[in-house]
């Protein structure tokens, strides 16, 4: 896959994961990567932007046996950032395929 197509579409794969429902770290790159290939790094990145922005909140959830796993959670403003991009995605995308075909 092209990775400037890739580039700008991983924040609202990442938003729109995080819209149905909270989401750890390996659990967001293990799903994300089904569909496409993702480095670890890239998503926590990507991550760190969306907290550092306020469209996710981070919280530990202790488990027996083995470490806390940070979760994410899509807050309101993510929430509506979310949509905006998918709009606009699909805006961008319709126009290519019109150019295209």
């Amino acid at each position: 896959m092209n990775t400037q197509f890739k580039k700008g579409a991983l924040e609202l794969c990442v938003l729109s994961q995080l819209k149905n429902a909270d989401k750890y770290g390996y659990e967001l790159t293990e799903t994300i990567s089904q569909e496409m290939e993702l480095a670890t790094g890239t998503l926590y990145l990507i991550l760190k932007r969306l907290k550092d922005e306020d469209y996710v909140d981070v919280y530990s959830v202790e488990s027996e046996g083995r470490p806390a796993r940070k979760y994410y959670h899509l807050t309101q403003k993510g929430l509506e950032y979310q949509q905006t991009l998918c709009k606009e995605w699909k805006d961008f995308t319709a126009a290519v395929d019109r150019l295209i075909w």
